[in-house]
């Protein structure tokens, strides 16, 4: 029984003896294949500071052979110019002697044939009991990382140095709409410095009617909305108001959450300066066209006028005739002070931001009675048509007057040997619509996508600057409706509608 217990344990033994010498020998090859596929570089040292092991990644990297390296000196694996810029050996020996993990540095390492590495090593003691038995020297190749951080930096101080020297306001918030970065340009248009305005609203630096739209805005975008462009007005430091063209853009984080909003905006104050000057020019180009009409139109009265003061300088025989003869003097004053005035109302400058409750009716009535002593001098037939009596809108009466005249006048230089022209209103939905036609030589279809193109025109040189229709596109979209031809017939004539929001109130 005995010799049996014994004969059992001895083959027990046998059994666990084996199973220990496959469990090393399995634990062995997962060693070397986490060394031979670990991403970083390791060698591992023993006290006399000779190479035990070297990954596969090392060998790789350094171009050396697992022959000329395990076995051999640090001296011998590393250049000495690596070795006295590190003092490698001096902090291997220290880990050996404390016991304790070397801190992580940088070193750059050049193998014989390839491009200069950049690492990031550090020095580990490998411990049984108390006793440091090896230090492992672990390699992190960083020199992508390094790389890419380069060109991050490079890219972030050209983005700088373009927010800098742009000549557009570029300003950043926060999701609450609070300011973190304002550049130059900013400071330069408004007045306004980084230090003053840094952690203030961005809505509360806009004109107040405008403030509750600049902060919806920056809502719309933290909810993840599209906005498009947008015009308001910013206050400057002087108290001066600056219209503004603004585009704004969400900054998004790593997770795809709003963390902020730029917004890019361009100072149209030369812009309105110049358009007004071209509306000004315009329209004494229009009263030029005009001339021959109006000077048509008040040399009748004038002469009524001259007639009845003649007779009135003869004995007085009939108190009736004379009273008739007053009677149509005063007419003709009241007759040419009438068109005088119509003209300075549409030669006198204007503001494009001075808006009011206008009846669109009136205001096109009022331009036509300008106009009509031309159509008579051109045998042309000036019909209105007036769908209701009033239709309410809110702008700025003399621009909307300068896009009837312009209209108009068009069309009678389309029909040079005379014709018909009709103006139209009426109301479509919440729009209010006023329709030129005329019956002259209509546009080529080449032509029509360029007709509001600035200085594009089809007339001999010197006789159209090209911007009228131009002009007539600026106003309409200042006041926030559109413009365009309906209808052209080349040799038939041309349909212009221009489409107007109606007010709430008349």
């Amino acid at each position: 029984m005995k010799k049996s217990n014994s004969a059992g344990f001895s083959a027990s033994s046998g059994i666990r003896s084996a199973t220990t010498a496959s469990s090393e020998a399995w634990y062995e090859k997962l060693y070397h294949m986490l060394l031979g596929n670990i991403p970083f570089s390791l060698i591992l040292i023993d006290p006399a500071l000779r190479v035990v092991s070297a990954n596969r990644n090392f060998i790789e990297k350094a171009r050396r052979t697992e022959e000329n390296t395990i076995g051999r000196q640090i001296r011998q694996v590393f250049p000495d110019a690596i070795l006295e810029f590190t003092q490698l050996e001096a902090k291997i020996r220290s880990v050996f002697n404390i016991g304790l993990p070397l801190p992580g540095a940088q070193m750059t390492y050049r193998a014989p044939g390839v491009p200069i590495r950049s690492y990031f090593y550090t020095v580990i003691p490998i411990k049984t009991g108390a006793a440091v038995e090896h230090a492992m020297l672990v390699m992190d190749d960083i020199t992508e990382k390094l790389q890419l951080s380069a060109k991050v930096r490079m890219a972030e101080r050209h983005l700088a140095s373009v927010v800098e020297s742009a000549n557009d306001l570029v300003i950043s918030t926060d999701p609450e709409g609070c300011i973190t970065s304002w550049n130059p340009a900013a400071e330069r248009i408004s007045g306004y410095r980084i230090g003053e305005v840094q952690g203030q609203l961005l809505a509360e630096l806009c004109e107040t009617s405008q403030r509750k739209d600049m902060a919806a805005i920056i809502r719309q975008l933290v909810g993840g909305d599209v906005v498009e462009f947008r015009e308001l007005n910013l206050m400057a430091s002087s108290g001066a108001s600056i219209p503004v063209d603004w585009s704004f853009s969400p900054i998004r984080d790593d997770s795809g959450k709003v963390s902020g909003v730029v917004a890019v905006g361009r100072d149209l104050s030369e812009r309105r300066a110049l358009e007004q000057h071209l509306y000004q020019s315009e329209k004494l180009a229009a009263l030029g066209v005009m001339a021959g009409g109006i000077a048509h139109e008040l040399r009748n009265p004038l002469s009524v006028s001259f007639s009845a003061a003649q007779f009135l300088l003869e004995p007085p025989d009939d108190p009736v005739f004379q009273q008739e003869c007053v009677r149509k003097i005063i007419e003709g004053i009241e007759r040419s002070s009438m068109i005088i005035e119509n003209l300075l109302r549409f030669a006198r400058p204007s503001s494009s931001s001075q808006k009011e409750a206008l009846n669109l009716v009136a205001l096109v009535r009022e331009t036509l009675s300008v106009l009509t002593p031309q159509a008579k001098l051109q045998k042309i037939n000036l019909v209105e048509r007036y769908a209701e009596p009033v239709l309410p809108i809110s702008g700025n009466a003399n621009l909307l007057q300068q896009v009837i005249m312009n209209l108009v006048l068009n069309a009678y230089q389309a029909m040079l040997g005379g014709g018909d022209v009709s103006v139209a209103t009426w109301r479509d939905g919440d729009a209010a619509l006023v329709q030129v036609s005329d019956t002259g030589c209509g546009i080529s279809p080449a032509h029509l996508s360029r007709i509001f193109d600035p200085f594009f025109t089809t007339r001999p040189v010197g006789k159209g600057t090209g911007l009228g229709l131009s002009i007539c596109h600026t106003i309409v979209k200042q006041h926030g409706g559109s413009i365009a031809v309906e209808n052209s017939i080349e040799g038939q004539g041309t349909t212009f509608a221009v489409r107007l929001p109606v007010a709430q109130a008349a």
